[in-house]
């Protein structure tokens, strides 16, 4: 006869086990999180010191992709809000907080979230065909989201100052060479050449964490 097994399984250890593999993950994505974070503040803040044009380019959304790509499309959003609250903070938007303040931090504060937001979301929804091609379309949706807002908020806000600043020269023109000028396009190939860098450091933390779960 076959013998029975007779093992019981305990489902309060049970339960106990599940509960201790969430906490982990929750604090490894709470400190991976608040590294990615640090991370982001310290490139936006070097980024204040390059300028192409009259503001700085963007160093910090590698780093937002990254972020977004390992702890999800909210990580993104909250580090792309970092890399806002950093561009405040240094006087990057000095020029634009003496017009309207509410405009400026509407601005400034949306097109970091939403370019974190969409970068992390175009990343999720490539990921399974292609790391590499998530990468290169996360790397392209970032700073076309944030120059995006930022000309949003530029028409909604800004209107009248940038017409008197633009001179004879038309609005739309003066805003894609005199305010915008290199710093897309900066951008753009920044995130572009780091792409083989980013897929590489994204593999290795989502390693790190599936060892640690």
């Amino acid at each position: 006869m076959e013998a029975k097994n007779n093992t019981i399984t305990d489902p309060t250890k049970a339960a106990g086990t599940v509960n201790k593999a969430e906490n982990r993950k929750y604090i490894n994505t709470i400190v991976g999180l608040g590294m990615m974070t640090a991370i982001v503040v310290v490139l936006q803040l070097l980024s204040s010191v390059i300028k192409f044009g009259p503001f700085s380019i963007t160093l910090a959304l590698t780093a937002m992709i990254v972020g977004g790509a390992v702890y999800g499309i909210w990580a993104g959003a909250w580090l792309g809000l970092a890399m806002g609250i950093t561009v405040l903070l240094s006087g990057d938007a000095a020029a634009f907080l003496t017009i309207s303040p509410i405009g400026t931090f509407l601005t400034v504060l949306l097109k970091g979230a939403l370019a974190g937001l969409a970068a992390a979301a175009v990343y999720k929804l490539i990921e399974k065909n292609s790391r590499f091609g998530a990468v290169i379309a996360a790397g392209v949706t970032a700073p076309v989201v944030n120059t995006g807002i930022f000309i949003i908020g530029t028409f909604l806000f800004f209107l009248d100052t940038i017409k008197e600043w633009a001179g004879q020269t038309p609005v739309v023109e003066y805003i894609f060479t005199g305010l915008i000028g290199l710093n897309f396009p900066v951008e753009l190939m920044v995130n572009l050449a780091l792409s083989t860098v980013t897929v590489t450091v994204i593999g290795i933390v989502k390693k790190t964490m599936s060892e640690k779960g």
